[in-house]
């Protein structure tokens, strides 16, 4: 399975077992038993099958894995760069982004609308 979603819309278990098929094919080619990569990452076997199998494990146990089979440098790949916001860094004139608010007030449960919303 790919995680190429172009417009298809994937599950978080259909993902799950992508991942977890990609992590067994790299596991095999680089000839490491289940055993072994556990031993290496500091798990048990059985949360290597799990893991492999699409059947979920912390986030902890993945960076581990990763790790253990020198991945850790495609970890900043599965996120953009945060730092990367030029425009929105011109509108903060360079501070930094504290806080999140609602984009969307007029929706809120206020009672609050705008003359366009009026019927």
């Amino acid at each position: 399975m790919s995680f190429n979603t172009n417009g298809a819309t994937k599950t978080v278990k259909q993902l799950e077992e992508a991942l977890g098929e990609r992590l067994a094919k790299i596991r095999l080619g680089r000839n490491m038993t289940q055993a072994q990569l556990a031993t290496e990452a500091g798990t048990a076997v059985r949360t290597i099958r799990r893991l492999e199998g699409g059947q979920g494990a912390s986030l902890d146990t993945l960076i581990r894995v990763l790790l253990a089979m020198d991945l850790g440098s495609h970890l900043a790949a599965f996120l953009p760069d945060p730092s990367v916001r030029p425009i929105e860094r011109v509108k903060l004139e360079g501070r930094e982004r504290q806080r999140a608010r609602n984009a969307h007030p007029a929706s809120s449960t206020s009672g609050w609308i705008w003359d366009e919303d009026e019927t």
